[in-house]
Order: C-alpha cells, then sequence, then structure tokens
C-alpha cells in the first residue's frame, strides 16, 4: 500500500516515523515539521494495511481522530501547545470508557456497550491533546482468556508466539507501530507479560496513583492502569499525563502527579540495584537469565550499587493460589449484573473463574485477603532495601495455541504453566510499582525483558534506572519487521 506523504520522505530515510519516540514526534510537531492531521492519516493508513493481521484494534476510530488531529493542528499553529502528548497518535485498551465509542473489554455480554462519559486517564489524554486512533484488543474481562467471539492479538516478533494477557492488543498495537504508546491494565501482571512478549516498555504503578474511574473493573483491589510505549521515556510522558489524585475514585491517593522526565538525565550514580539471585534465576529460561545478568553489570558500570535482597517465598502456585480466590471473588462482584443471569455469553475460562467467585464465601475471602496482607508486608520489606530490585518481567515469551487461549481451565493449562507469577503477582497484591524494559533477544529472535521493581510510589527512581540502562543500550531501537 503506497502512502503518499510527501512530508515524511526525509524522516522515513533516518528511521521509521510509525516507530519514532514520543519526544522526537512531540518535536517535529511543536517545530510544525509535521503535521497532526497528515501524521494521523498515515497512522490510519498504517492500520488499515497491517491490522488486519495483527489484530490488536478491537475499534478504530477513524473519524474521530481525524477531528482530533484538526484541533490540535489548530491549536499548534496558533502557539497554543499543550505539551509532548498533543496531536501524537495514542490507543487504550478497550476496557477504558470512551464517550460514544464501544467499551467491550473482550465481553460479549458488552457487545453493544457504548458510554456516554470518558474514564479519568481517556479525559486526561484528550486534554493533553493526544489523538485517540482506536480501541485494543483484549482477553475476556481482562483475565487470562478469550472470548471465541473475539480475536486474539499476534505478536508482531512470531505469529505463533503468545502476545500476553490481557493487555495483549496494547502491547502488539504499541509494538508494532501503530500507535506512538497505549495505556493496559495490570491485575497479575497485564502490563507487564504484553510488554516483556512484545519487546515494549510498560509502567505498572503504585496502586491508586493512577484513576481506575471508568475503567472496567476485573477485581478491584488488584487493579491498575498504566502506560505501554517503546521507551522509558516515552512512558514516563504518558505517565505524567494519567497520575495524579481524582476524586471520583476513591482508591485514588490524594497527590498530584510526579515529575519523571525532565530528571531522566541518565545519572544513577549512589542508586541501589536490589539482587536476590535466587529469584531472579527461579524457574526461567537460562538466556534471559544470562541477558539480566549482564544487565546487573550495565548498572554497576552506570554507578549504581549492588544491594542483597531476599525475597519473600515465590512458589508460582502458591502465589496464584493466593490471588485467584481474591480476583474471582472480586471479579464475581463486579459480573454480578450479568453472571451467572447470562453465563451462556461466557467465554469458558472466565466462566469458570466468577463461579470459584461466587462459591468463595465472605470468610475465606477475609482470610485470603489477610495473607495478603502478611504477604504483601515481608515483600514491601525487602523492596525498601533498594530504589529497583532487578528480575525477570514474568517470564519469557512462548509459542501459544489459539484454541487452548479459547479455552476452559483445563485447556489453559498449557498456556497457564508459562506463567511466571512469581514476578508478577507480588507487586499486584502489594500495589507497589514495576517498570519492564527490553534487554535482549533469545537466538531465535524473542525478546528478553528484565523488570525493576520498587516500594510504593518509587516510580521515578524506577524510570530513572530503566532510562540509565536503555540509554547505554539499544534494545528498544529494534522493532519487529512487519
Amino acid at each position: 500500500m503506497t502512502l503518499p506523504f510527501a512530508f515524511l520522505d526525509s524522516y522515513l530515510m533516518i528511521d521509521s516515523i510509525h516507530f519514532a519516540s514520543i519526544s522526537k514526534v512531540a518535536d517535529l510537531l511543536q517545530s510544525k515539521e509535521i503535521s497532526p492531521v497528515e501524521l494521523t492519516d498515515f497512522m490510519l493508513n498504517r492500520i488499515e494495511a497491517l491490522d488486519a493481521n495483527l489484530k490488536s484494534y478491537a475499534t478504530i476510530c477513524a473519524d474521530h481522530a481525524m477531528e482530533a488531529a484538526v484541533k490540535a493542528e489548530r491549536e499548534i499553529t496558533a502557539g497554543n501547545y499543550r505539551g509532548p502528548l498533543h496531536g501524537i497518535p495514542i490507543a487504550v485498551k478497550d476496557l477504558c470508557n470512551t464517550n460514544g465509542i464501544p467499551t467491550v473489554g473482550g465481553l460479549k455480554v458488552r457487545k453493544n456497550f457504548v458510554p456516554d462519559f470518558d474514564a479519568t486517564v481517556v479525559q486526561k489524554l484528550r486534554d493533553a491533546g493526544s489523538v485517540l486512533l482506536g480501541k485494543l484488543n483484549l482477553t475476556e474481562g481482562a483475565l487470562s482468556g478469550y472470548n471465541p467471539d473475539f480475536d486474539i492479538p499476534i505478536n508482531p516478533w512470531g505469529s505463533k508466539l503468545w502476545a500476553g494477557v490481557s493487555s495483549s492488543g496494547s502491547g502488539v498495537a504499541t509494538a508494532a507501530g501503530l500507535c506512538f504508546g497505549s495505556l493496559g491494565t495490570d491485575t497479575g501482571g497485564s502490563i507487564r507479560y504484553p510488554s516483556m512478549a512484545n519487546g515494549i516498555v510498560g509502567l505498572k504503578p503504585s496502586y491508586g496513583r493512577v484513576s481506575r474511574f471508568g475503567v472496567m473493573e476485573l477485581a478491584g483491589t488488584l487493579d491498575h492502569v498504566g502506560p505501554m510505549a517503546r521507551s522509558v521515556n516515552d512512558a514516563a510522558i504518558m505517565f505524567e499525563v494519567i497520575a495524579g489524585h481524582d476524586e471520583k475514585d476513591v482508591t485514588s491517593i490524594g497527590s498530584n502527579a510526579p515529575q519523571i522526565v525532565n530528571q531522566l538525565n541518565g545519572d544513577i550514580a549512589g542508586l541501589k540495584i536490589g539482587v536476590d539471585e535466587s529469584y531472579l534465576k527461579e524457574g526461567t529460561d537460562p538466556g534471559l537469565i544470562s541477558a539480566i545478568e549482564s544487565a546487573i553489570e550495565s548498572f554497576i558500570d552506570l554507578g549504581a550499587n549492588i544491594v542483597e535482597v531476599s525475597m519473600p517465598p515465590s512458589d508460582p502456585a502458591e502465589l496464584r493460589n493466593l490471588w485467584l480466590p481474591i480476583c474471582g471473588y472480586e471479579a464475581a462482584k463486579a459480573h454480578a449484573n450479568t453472571f451467572p443471569e447470562r453465563a451462556g455469553e461466557y467465554g469458558a475460562y472466565l466462566k469458570g473463574v466468577l463461579e470459584l467467585g461466587l462459591s468463595t464465601s465472605e470468610g475465606d475471602y477475609q482470610e485470603a485477603m489477610n495473607r495478603r496482607a502478611e504477604y504483601s508486608d515481608q515483600f514491601k520489606a525487602e523492596l525498601e532495601k533498594a530504589d529497583g530490585v532487578i528480575c525477570p518481567a514474568g517470564g519469557f515469551v512462548f509459542e501459544a495455541d489459539k484454541e487452548a487461549q479459547y479455552g476452559d481451565a483445563a485447556a489453559m493449562k498449557d498456556v497457564i504453566k508459562h506463567f511466571q507469577g512469581q514476578f508478577t503477582i507480588p507487586a499486584d497484591l502489594a500495589g507497589t510499582p514495576g517498570l519492564i524494559v527490553p534487554c535482549g533477544f533469545s537466538e531465535d529472535n524473542r525478546p528478553y525483558a528484565l523488570q525493576l521493581l520498587g516500594s510504593n510510589f518509587s516510580e521515578l527512581n524506577l524510570c530513572r534506572l530503566g532510562h540509565a540502562y536503555e540509554q547505554a543500550h539499544d534494545w528498544h531501537q529494534y522493532h519487529p519487521s512487519i
């Protein structure tokens, strides 16, 4: 497909603009070297050309996007520049309410749902002047399996590779250059798994730092909303926009958004990297372990100090057995209006988890919450010893059968057995942040990623560490050939 935009010719000789950073494109937009309208048209044409195969978008908002681009162009031309997201084409996971645009959440029972208001995070992105290209596919209800009525996004690094849960569409679209950044959500790892699987950066913020108002709930005490992008700097740009107190969300913390971008200067001298050798090597791929060990050496070279930490017991099965009853119980409450009354419209996997939730007593739930608090206290105590604890992002991307991802718990076992929840579940239980950063590739070209875990509200130092590592390497500049 020919993309007839002469303004791109010189830039495409240097780098394809669809893979450019938000900060680079922002400079071009602010200086009026490129137009928000032409850029948005270019991106919509790219989506049209490629997404029939990648299936990352649930809804493409072409008319809406062009209206926003025209408005952005008018404002920038008049000198009313709003900031680094002004005129930037982005996309959001299809469980964030968008006024007048379907918000389905991968659920057949919500197939015709069109909200009449924006989620707070969407409104903040609009206020920053960004251009919403569309809504991104996800697993059913943001859990682990897909409803058979919906597409499974295709990993651009390999059509047989798992694209991650549940923000899989966000991971695919961002990695494939079908948006410049996206929003995901994370209840048990669903920002971090797809960021790892698709070779991009993902930031799961501290609980309460980003409003969940207007975002479809999976489990209210576990859900987090955060940015997914192709660099730490870009993730920080988006995070600064969406973070901050929201009186509409009772779980929102009463503080302003942190200022991070202007502190990403590559200087991490004296910052502490926590290392638990047995934890980071537990049950994961030898090549990934080697890549993370190399990353630790890089942090030392950059001036960081290594400190020993002892992460609490992290058997994946035990963690899942703690997490799942809490998630199921809260999810059953969230779906009370449609389940079990319309159980026949649910996919097998989510249906099974909701049935588990309905069978969980208040007493069992409270017992699980007590155990969660005990575990979280141990986990947070170790995080306090460092500015970032390094470990895998959730394992190593694997091949996943399509039919299994549409199946019930038994069918999903072949997929779930690869989930390394010891690296993702704890931060959701504790409400602490985690940052995913690409750190290499396997011999067969699968992305490797490291994770930096931090104490509550430590996003600044996590981003400082991740950005410094990123600047010392070029892993984030490798993109899938599509």
